[in-house]
């Protein structure tokens, strides 16, 4: 399984779901190298960080995504977002993982812009708010923090 997230408040939040990984062999991204001290105990990969702003910035992601999944060939990716991980659930439903987008708990009157598109690309999309999770046609199974 290959589990990921931005730095800051979506890395709090994956890290709060770690319970749910337990008994499965974990691989871990995100956008700080810093983080692999938080999670020594699995392997852990740093992609670099972008935003809708700068989509030249996801270049250097999508070469690191097909390398990482080539590697670790997951069956499962997971992901409290933001933007620089949607090449893994891209490029995951490319390699026939199954993908979960989970949109940040700060996002609580509308799906984030990732969201957004992460709702086209996953296998699942879910808000952390019950109204965003109407609004959408999408489920909600309650909040992370």
């Amino acid at each position: 399984m290959l589990v990921g997230a931005s730095g800051g408040g979506h890395w709090i939040e994956l890290q709060r779901l770690r319970p749910a990984f337990d008994g499965f062999e974990v691989a871990y991204v995100s956008t700080f190298p810093s983080y692999a001290e938080l999670v020594p105990e699995h392997r852990y990969y740093w992609v670099p960080d972008a935003s809708r702003f700068s989509l030249k910035g996801f270049v250097p992601i999508f070469w690191r995504a097909i390398r990482i999944l080539l590697s670790e060939r997951p069956h499962a990716i997971v992901t409290t977002g933001s933007a620089p991980m949607l090449p893994f659930v891209l490029l995951g439903r490319l390699i026939g993982a199954r993908t979960l987008w989970i949109d940040s708990i700060a996002n609580s009157e509308h799906l984030s812009t990732s969201g957004r598109i992460a709702k086209r690309l996953a296998h699942r999309c879910v808000p952390q708010w019950p109204d965003v999770a109407k609004a959408e046609g999408l489920e909600c199974w309650g909040r992370i923090v």
